[in-house]
């Protein structure tokens, strides 16, 4: 454990925003989850639903600097494509 008292701070609050930013996380990769079981099972309507809300999810990640904006556009690109694919 550090001594330093701004490295104690430090230590305190980088454990605070790796909770909040793993919370954020884990809400985005199951709202991603939870429309590809949508589209495992071929609900078009609830995949919709669900890709909208995970859309919302992965722009929230992006803005918070918890992932990468590529990433994000490349999770939702992904998303949209197999969306569109069950609807086709």
């Amino acid at each position: 454990m550090a001594n330093i008292k701004s490295a104690i701070k430090r230590v305190r609050t980088s454990g605070e925003s790796r909770a909040k930013n793993l919370s954020v996380k884990t809400d985005m990769r199951s709202q991603i989850k939870r429309v590809e079981n949508f589209v495992n099972s071929n609900d078009v309507e609830n995949a919709t639903s669900a890709l909208k809300s995970a859309n919302h999810k992965i722009d929230k990640a992006v803005q918070k600097g918890i992932i990468h904006k590529n990433k994000g556009n490349r999770q939702k690109s992904r998303l949209a494509t197999k969306v569109k694919n069950l609807s086709a």
